[in-house]
C-alpha cells in the first residue's frame, strides 16, 4: 500500500511493486488449511492478524518478535549502535542483517522512545561536568591552603578519586535502551495450528526453572512452596517446562513441603488456567486488595474461588504443621528402634539395665531413613555429610493436552488442560573434605541433573522467595532468544521487584536507580550484568562455549538442519576431551549438541544465519527411565567435579561470594551479549530485608564480592578484546566502587576537622572556588533530573539512593574492603549466613521488621561520623560567638558541609531510633562513649592554655 501511494517501490528492498504478487481476496482454505478470520473494515485486530500470516496460511516470518527502541539507528535493528564501535555487523546483528536480508521489513515507527530532547542534553551535561571537574581539580591543586596543607591534601586526594569513580559510573550510561515484545506474534509463530502443524503442538524450546533454598528455618517452606506453585502454573507449553528445586540443606521439612506443593498443584494449576488467574502465587493472589471478580466472565468463578481458598487454607495448615508431624513421627520410629534393640538384648542374654544407644534418625513417611538431615546430625546424616537425593515428584507430562471433567476433581475442569509440568527435588551429595562452593556449586549440580533429565536449552533461575508475578514472563524472554540475532544472547536479565517494603523506602531497598537506570543503560552497550535471580540463560552459553560464528556455520550445508558436532562448537575441544571439561557422564555429553540445536531461532528467513528448521521441537519427549534417573543422581555426587572445568569455565563460576556477577562477566568476556527485559507487568516479585542491620549485611556481601573480583583474574583490566569498551568501564566500576568508602569516610570527617581547627579546605572562599562548586552542583542536579526522566524513577527514589550510598559507603563498603584485603593478604576466608525473615513484635504490622534495631559493628563508623560532626558544629558555633572578630564565613562553610553529611545520614539515625522512641540502650552507650573519646582526643591534640585569657571572656582558657 505504501508503494502504491508513493513511488511504486517497496520501502524496504527498493524493488518495483508487482501487483500480481498479492491478492486482495482471502484465499480459499477449503482444502484443510487453517481458515483465517475475514477482514473487517472497522477492526484493526483482524487486519493485524492477516498481516502476520502469508498467503499459504503460515506465519509471516518477516515480522519481528521484539522492538529495540534506542537512540541510534534502526528501530527494529538489534544492537543498532554496533557500527559505532567498529563491529563488522556479520555476527548476527544489524550491520550484516540489513545488508544480507532478501525480504524487506518495516522499521519501527518510534526509533527514539528515549527522546533526544532528554538524551542529548544528558550527554552534553556529562561532557560539561567532566570539563568543569578538570578545571576545578586543576585550580584546587595549584592553589593549596598553606595554613592547613594536611587538610588541603586530604581533600584534594578525595576529590580526585570521587571524580574518577563518577566517570566510571556515568560513562556506561551514554546509551540507554528500551525494548518491547509482541507476545501475539510469538504465539502465532510457534503455538498456532497451521498447514505445516495441524496438531497445534508448540515449537517453542524447553525451559528448565531452578529454585534454590538452603535452610527451612530462615527460608520458610511455605514461601518456597508458593514460588513452586507460581512456576508450575506458568503460561508456557506444559510439556516444555521442568522445575527443579535445590535444597542445599537436605531438610526433610523442605522435601515434604515440596511433596505437599506438588499435590496441591493438582488443583491450583488447572484453576489458574480455567479462570486466567494473575498472579499465580496463591498467597499473593488471595491477599490482593482488589475485587477478585473483575474481568472474570465464567459464572462458576465465585464458587470455584471459594473452594480453592478453603483448600489453600488447609494446605497452609499442613505446611506449617510439618515440623511437629515430622518430630512426632521420628520420635515414634526411634522409640520402635529402641524397643527392637531392647528385645534383642534380652534375647541374647545381655544386661537389660544397660543404657541403650540407638542413633536418633529422621524418618520419612514410608518408614525409611531420610538420607539428609533434619534436627539430629549424625555420621552420614547432617547438612555437610549426606548422600545425594533426587526425587521426581511430578513426571514429564504427555505431549498432547489432557482435559479434565466434572467427576475427577472437586472443581469442574471440563475443557481445561490438567497436565502439570515436570517437578524434581534435588539435594546434591555432601561429604567432609570437599569444597561444595555454596550456591554456585548447588546451581551447577542442577545444571547437570537437568541436562540428563529434561535438557531444556534455556534455564531460568529464581530465589526461593522470588515468585513469577507475570505468568507470561518466560514468553517475554523467549521473544528475544527466538528472534534474529537471538543466537548471540547468553541471558535475559529481568529487573528485580520487591514486596513488603515501606512506602518511603527508607534504605533504598527497591534499588530502582540500579535496576531502572544503570541496567537499562547497559542494555545499550553489551548488555546488563547478571544479578543473581530472575535471569534466563542459554544453556549452551553456561557450558563455556563462545557465541556461534555465523561465517563458519554458513559454509556448512547441514548446520541449519542438524546439531553441530562437538568440534564445531569449539575447534580446540575434541569429543574425547569432553570428560576433562564436563565430567564422565555420557548422557551429559550427548545432551550438549541437542541443547545447542534446540536453542537456535527458527531458520525461516535469510537474515537468520544460525537457525533450526521450523517444527523440529514438536517431537514428544521420551519418557524417563530408571537408568536416566540413576545417571542424574551420579552427576550430583560430590566427586563428579573433580578434575573438570565446572566452576572454572563451565557453569556458575566459583571463588566469589558474588558468583552471579562473575558468571555474567565470563560470558560477556567471550563475546556473548545479554538483554534487559522490562515487562509492562512485573515479571517476578520477591522479598527484601527492610531492617537496617539485614540491609547492611546484604550490601556487605555484595561489596565483599566486588573486592574479591578486583583482586582476581576476573578484573575487567584483564578482559579480552571481545568485551566492549563501555562494558569494560561498567565491570571496572563493579570491582572498584567499594574502595570509594575509604575516601568517603575521610571526606565525611573533613567538615568536622575544619570546624575544630578553624581552617577550611581552601585558603579563602575564593570566587573561582565558589563558581566551580556552583557549576558542579548545578550539573549534578540537572543530570539527576534528566536521569530520573529517561529511566522513569522518581526524584525521591534517587535521593534515597544517594542517602544510602553514603550510609553503606561508610559502613558495609569499608568493612568489605577490610575483609577483602584480609582474604588476599592473610588468606582468611569470608563466610556469610542467610538473612532471617523476622516478623517483628507486631504481627499485624507488615512493616514491623523495619523498626527493629539489631546492633552490628557496621553501625559504629556512621555513628562516629555523625557524633563528630554534631560536636564539631556545636564547638565551632561557641568559639565563633566568643571570638573578638567572629569569622562567620568559615563557620558557615564548615557547618554547611557537616549539615550535608548529616542530611545523608538521616535515614540511618532514624533507623537507630526504632519505633516510638524505643531506642536501644546500646545506642546511647556508643554515642556517649564516642562523644567522650572525641572530646578527650581534641584536648590531647590542642591542650588548654590556663594562663591565657580569651578575648572578650573573663575566663581562663583560649579557644584554638
Amino acid at each position: 500500500m505504501d508503494a502504491q501511494k508513493e513511488t511504486g517501490l517497496c520501502p524496504g528492498c527498493k524493488e518495483q511493486y508487482k501487483a500480481g504478487d498479492y491478492d486482495d481476496e482471502i484465499p480459499n482454505f477449503s482444502s484443510g488449511a487453517l481458515p483465517l478470520p475475514p477482514l473487517s473494515k472497522g477492526g484493526d485486530h483482524n487486519n493485524m492478524t492477516m498481516m502476520k500470516r502469508n498467503q499459504n496460511g503460515d506465519f509471516d516470518h518477516n515480522r519481528w518478535l521484539f522492538e529495540t527502541q534506542g537512540t541510534y539507528g534502526y528501530g527494529n535493528a538489534f544492537w543498532p549502535q554496533d557500527d559505532m564501535y567498529g563491529d563488522d555487523g556479520d555476527e548476527g546483528f544489524p550491520g550484516g542483517v540489513l545488508e544480507n536480508m532478501d525480504k524487506p521489513w518495516k522499521p519501527l515507527s518510534r526509533e527514539q522512545p528515549i527522546s533526544q530532547a532528554v538524551i542529548s542534553p544528558y550527554r552534553l551535561l556529562i561532557l560539561i561536568r567532566m570539563v568543569v571537574l578538570g578545571f576545578f581539580l586543576h585550580w584546587r591543586i595549584v592553589n593549596p591552603n598553606d595554613d592547613a596543607r594536611w587538610l588541603w591534601g586530604m581533600s584534594v586526594v578525595c576529590e580526585v578519586w570521587f571524580a574518577f569513580s563518577w566517570i566510571l559510573d556515568i560513562i556506561p550510561k551514554l546509551h540507554p535502551m528500551n525494548r518491547s515484545t509482541d507476545l501475539e506474534v510469538l504465539r502465532d509463530k510457534f503455538d498456532m495450528p497451521s498447514p505445516s502443524n495441524p496438531s497445534g503442538r508448540s515449537d517453542l524450546p524447553g525451559v528448565d526453572l531452578f529454585v534454590s533454598t538452603a535452610d527451612p528455618d530462615k527460608e520458610p517452606p511455605l514461601v518456597t512452596a508458593n514460588t513452586i506453585l507460581s512456576i508450575l502454573s506458568v503460561d508456557y507449553p506444559v510439556e516444555k517446562v521442568a522445575c527443579y528445586i535445590s535444597d542445599d540443606g537436605a531438610a526433610l521439612l523442605t522435601f515434604e513441603a515440596m511433596a505437599e506443593a506438588a499435590s496441591f498443584a493438582d488443583l491450583w494449576v488447572p484453576f489458574c488456567r480455567k479462570h486466567n488467574i494473575e498472579p499465580r502465587n496463591p498467597e499473593t493472589y488471595f491477599n490482593l486488595k482488589v475485587d477478585p471478580t473483575k474481568n472474570k466472565s465464567r459464572p462458576d468463578f465465585v464458587k470455584d474461588r471459594r473452594k480453592m481458598k478453603r483448600e489453600y487454607d488447609e494446605f497452609k495448615v499442613r505446611i506449617n504443621g510439618l515440623p511437629d508431624s515430622i518430630r512426632r513421627r521420628s520420635d515414634a520410629f526411634n522409640a520402635r528402634e529402641e524397643m527392637k534393640m531392647l528385645k534383642h538384648i534380652r534375647e541374647s542374654g545381655g544386661d537389660p539395665l544397660e543404657p541403650i544407644k540407638v542413633p536418633k534418625a529422621t524418618w520419612m513417611a514410608d518408614g525409611t531413613h531420610w538420607p539428609g538431615t533434619w534436627a539430629s546430625p549424625a555420621a552420614e546424616h547432617s547438612k555437610v555429610d549426606h548422600a545425594g537425593i533426587l526425587q521426581v515428584m511430578l513426571k514429564p507430562p504427555s505431549p498432547d493436552p489432557l482435559t479434565g471433567g466434572t467427576d475427577d476433581k472437586m472443581i469442574d475442569f471440563t475443557d481445561v488442560d490438567i497436565r502439570l509440568p515436570m517437578f524434581v527435588y534435588v539435594s546434591r551429595e555432601k561429604r567432609p573434605g570437599y569444597d561444595h562452593n555454596k550456591k554456585a556449586g548447588a546451581m551447577n549440580a542442577l545444571v547437570r541433573a537437568s541436562a540428563v533429565l529434561s535438557n531444556g536449552p534455556f534455564i531460568l533461575n529464581l530465589d526461593c522467595d522470588h515468585y513469577i508475578y507475570n505468568c507470561k514472563a518466560i514468553r517475554e524472554g523467549m521473544c528475544f532468544m527466538m528472534d534474529r540475532g537471538g543466537e548471540n544472547i547468553c541471558y535475559i536479565q529481568f529487573p528485580q521487584r520487591f514486596e513488603g517494603i515501606d512506602p518511603n523506602d527508607r534504605y533504598a531497598n527497591r534499588n530502582t536507580v540500579f535496576f531502572d537506570g544503570n541496567m537499562r543503560a547497559l542494555d545499550g552497550v553489551q548488555g546488563p550484568v547478571y544479578v543473581g535471580t530472575g535471569c534466563m540463560f542459554r544453556r549452551f552459553a553456561l557450558y563455556g562455549f563462545d557465541p556461534p560464528n555465523t561465517n563458519k556455520t554458513e559454509e556448512k550445508k547441514d548446520s541449519e538442519t542438524l546439531p553441530l558436532a562437538t568440534s564445531e562448537f569449539d575447534p580446540d575441544l575434541d569429543f574425547n576431551l569432553l570428560p576433562k571439561r564436563f565430567g564422565n557422564s555420557t548422557l551429559l555429553a550427548e545432551s550438549i549438541p541437542i541443547a545447542e540445536f534446540q536453542g537456535r531461532p527458527l531458520a525461516d528467513h535469510p537474515a537468520v544465519k544460525h537457525g533450526r528448521p521450523p517444527g523440529a521441537l514438536r517431537v514428544p519427549r521420551e519418557p524417563l527411565e530408571a537408568t536416566t534417573v540413576a545417571e542424574a543422581v551420579s552427576v550430583i555426587s560430590c566427586w563428579y567435579e573433580d578434575k573438570t572445568e565446572w566452576g572454572d569455565r563451565v557453569g556458575w563460576i566459583y571463588g566469589s561470594v558474588t558468583e552471579d556477577v562473575v558468571t555474567g562477566y565470563r560470558m560477556h568476556n567471550r563475546g556473548w551479549r545479554s538483554v534487559y527485559c522490562i515487562t509492562k507487568r512485573d515479571a517476578f516479585r520477591g522479598s527484601a530485608p527492610i531492617n537496617l542491620t539485614d540491609r547492611l549485611h546484604q550490601v556487605l556481601r555484595w561489596a565483599t564480592g566486588s573486592v574479591e573480583i578486583f583482586f582476581s583474574r576476573n578484573n575487567a583490566f584483564l578482559a579480552s578484546r571481545r568485551l566492549k569498551l563501555l562494558q569494560r568501564f561498567a565491570y571496572l566500576n563493579v570491582g572498584i566502587y567499594p574502595f570509594t568508602s575509604i575516601f568517603l569516610i575521610v571526606y565525611c570527617f573533613l567538615p568536622a576537622l575544619s570546624l575544630f581547627s578553624g581552617y577550611f579546605i581552601v585558603q579563602t572562599l575564593d570566587v573561582a572556588f565558589l563558581i566551580y562548586l556552583l557549576l558542579i552542583t548545578i550539573c549534578l542536579v540537572v543530570l539527576a533530573i534528566l536521569e530520573v526522566k529517561w529511566s522513569g524513577i522518581e526524584l525521591e527514589e534517587w535521593w534515597r539512593n544517594e542517602q544510602f550510598w553514603l550510609i553503606s559507603g561508610t559502613s558495609a563498603h569499608f568493612a568489605a574492603v577490610m575483609q577483602g584485603l584480609l582474604k588476599v593478604i592473610a588468606g582468611i576466608e569470608i563466610s556469610f549466613t542467610l538473612t532471617s525473615k523476622s516478623a517483628g513484635d507486631e504481627v499485624d504490622d507488615i512493616y514491623a521488621d523495619l523498626y527493629l534495631v539489631k546492633w552490628t559493628s557496621l553501625m559504629i563508623m556512621p555513628i562516629v561520623i555523625a557524633m563528630t560532626n554534631i560536636i564539631a558544629m556545636a564547638f565551632a558555633f561557641v568559639r565563633t560567638i566568643y571570638s573578638t572578630v567572629p569569622q562567620w564565613s568559615k563557620f558557615v562553610g564548615g557547618a554547611f558541609f557537616s549539615f550535608w553529611v548529616l542530611a545523608h545520614l538521616y535515614p540511618f539515625a532514624k533507623g537507630l531510633m526504632g519505633r516510638r522512641g524505643k531506642t536501644p540502650t546500646i545506642v546511647f552507650v556508643w554515642s556517649g562513649l564516642i562523644a567522650i573519646i572525641i572530646s578527650l582526643l581534641w584536648i590531647a591534640i590542642s591542650p588548654q592554655k590556663p594562663n591565657a585569657t580569651a578575648d572578650g571572656v573573663g575566663g581562663g582558657f583560649q579557644f584554638p
